[in-house]
């Protein structure tokens, strides 16, 4: 939360238990320790600003009905020197916090001081969280489930990032096993298709048109070099050859989605540098392992998993599982990270215990892998699902999407609910430029507000900070209800970082972009009274650095027109 949020709610709690001290002390309450209590925001804002449930929460140690106790806070709370103005007792004794209109007019003056930073908070502690995300393989386009995985793990980076941790963004390139050599099988049966006949490819090949695109281009390069040579020499060129390029592409089109990533990794590198033999001897060593048929099995079911784990299988070749718990032991140890965060689909569910189970084996508390499943994502046009790209007729990848639909507008729909959730994406929504698409009206709200500050610049109306008595003029419903929303971004955002769950701030600039539209159709804000004008263009102004520092923070654009 805010400072100035979290300084009224702790200045509260402090009066609260000054007033309880008084009763005791004026033996109005018998002397019992003071229990715990809570501070929260009511649903309802016509019940008060701030409610506590401290009367309810010491009727059994006071040996008293909540009603008297909270009559005895009443009569002793001084909320003198606080931005309280008065206490109401509601129910069986809830005590309702009514804020004065200088808390207010902080809120707004503090929005605008801090401006890029609001929002921004140290509820991390700086501690290093690594994100990787995407990941897809370097074998062939990224489908709609990549861009999803993109979309949550980039904005939940940015949540993290404005919560006050250390970020680093990695995308993992499965640059080995078993889809590597798929992907060489694929290669060189379209390669050799070109000089020979009667050459099948297999049917658990790659069947795309990249491949045969690949192949082509390399026998323009290369001609029929390679058809005579040894096998494995012909398929690592082809690999060589076609997979730099796949990870080009990878990294040109998620650039065009407007994620840049800090690293990316080669599962190669753990191969070639020793990493996975290393963290196989090092589990022999444990003695969390034993032989069985000729394999190397992990004692899995030891250490959380519901059964053991095969890690060397008996032709002397690791599983995919050892070079993944090598990439984690590399992210939390050698690199040292606090936390990694994986952002995984929703056929991981049985990858994480085993994962968590192996970090466990080799010391590392497991908690410090945190896995965030994403749920499948269907799309629908016409309210029918589809999963062929109208232009082409072939199945829709992130680049075809992109041709579709704005980039604003799949960033923040796959943000609008959370990454363990089915989702809907309604391709004619998100092409909409109407209220009824989210993004646009959220937009909409921040090119209003622009569209204001030019009527009142060309009205020859001069925006100047406005004097406290002149912002505790916004008191209407409408006008605190908008700023209650404002100063609860920063902890809206810690919320958000903590659930691992970015849909919390796509939702809150919603809230805020609805509260504004509310608070316009209400109010005047060129108005006659130059007061209550320059307190409500002051007010706009806030409103408008929030939603644009928040899409901003999502890598979407806030136009100044619509």
């Amino acid at each position: 939360m805010s400072t100035i949020v979290k300084d009224t709610q702790k200045e509260l709690r402090i009066r609260i238990t000054e007033a309880l001290g008084r009763a005791v002390a004026d033996g109005e309450l018998p002397a019992e320790p003071i229990p715990g209590f809570n501070i929260e925001r009511p649903a309802n804002s016509k019940n008060g600003d701030l409610s506590a449930n401290v009367a309810l929460a010491g009727a059994k140690a006071f040996k008293c009905a909540p009603r008297k106790i909270a009559e005895c806070i009443v009569k002793n709370i001084d909320l003198d020197g606080t931005l309280f103005e008065r206490c109401e007792i509601a129910g069986p004794g809830f005590l309702n916090f009514y804020l004065s209109p200088r808390y207010y007019t902080q809120i707004v003056k503090d929005v605008l001081a801090k401006g890029e930073d609001y929002g921004r908070s140290d509820h991390g502690r700086g501690k290093k969280v690594i994100v990787e995300f995407v990941s897809a393989n370097p074998t062939g386009p990224m489908h709609i489930g990549n861009a999803r995985g993109g979309a949550i793990g980039d904005c939940l980076a940015a949540v993290l990032e404005r919560a006050g941790y250390e970020v680093c963004r990695e995308f993992y390139v499965n640059d080995a096993g078993n889809q590597i050599e798929k992907f060489a099988t694929s290669l060189e049966v379209r390669y050799l298709q070109i000089y020979k006949d009667g050459i099948e490819l297999p049917e658990d090949a790659y069947k795309g048109a990249d491949i045969t695109e690949h192949a082509k281009n390399f026998a323009a390069e290369y001609g029929d070099r390679y058809v005579d040579a040894e096998p494995q020499e012909r398929r690592n060129a082809l690999v060589a050859y076609a997979l730099p390029k796949n990870i080009e592409g990878l990294e040109r089109d998620l650039l065009k989605y407007r994620i840049k990533y800090d690293n990316w990794f080669r599962e190669s590198s753990l191969h070639s540098d020793g990493s996975v033999d290393r963290v196989i001897e090092k589990m022999k060593q444990l003695g969390v392992t034993y032989e069985e048929d000729g394999a190397l099995w992990f004692r899995a079911s030891d250490f959380g998993n519901d059964k053991d784990v095969v890690l060397v299988r008996a032709n002397g070749i690791p599983t995919y599982i050892v070079p993944d718990i090598a990439y984690h032991y590399n992210k939390l140890v050698t690199r040292g990270f606090d936390k990694a965060v994986d952002v995984l689909g929703a056929d991981h569910h049985g990858y994480v215990p085993r994962m968590k189970a192996a970090l466990t084996a080799l010391g590392i508390d497991a908690s410090r892998l945190d896995c965030v499943i994403m749920q499948m994502v269907r799309l629908v046009r016409d309210g029918e699902t589809i999963k062929l790209s109208k232009r082409s007729g072939k199945a829709i990848t992130l680049n075809t999407l992109l041709d579709e639909i704005p980039i604003d507008a799949a960033r923040f729909f796959f943000n609008l609910r959370e990454p363990n959730s089915h989702f809907d994406f309604d391709l004619d929504l998100a092409a909409q430029e109407t209220s009824q698409n989210p993004v646009y009206y959220v937009q909409y709200a921040h090119a209003r507000i622009c569209s204001i500050l030019k009527k009142a610049e060309a009205d020859g109306i001069e925006l100047r900070t406005p004097q406290d008595g002149e912002l505790d003029m916004l008191g209407s419903d409408e006008e605190r209800e908008l700023i209650r929303h404002l100063a609860s971004l920063t902890s809206e955002i810690a919320a958000a970082a903590d659930a691992y769950d970015p849909a919390k701030i796509t939702h809150y600039v919603i809230e805020l972009a609805t509260l504004f539209h509310k608070f316009y159709n209400a109010h005047r804000v060129i108005d006659e009274n130059e007061s209550l004008m320059q307190a409500r263009l002051y007010l706009c102004l806030a409103v408008k650095e929030t939603i644009k520092n928040i899409l901003g923070m999502l890598k979407i654009t806030a136009p100044e027109t619509m």
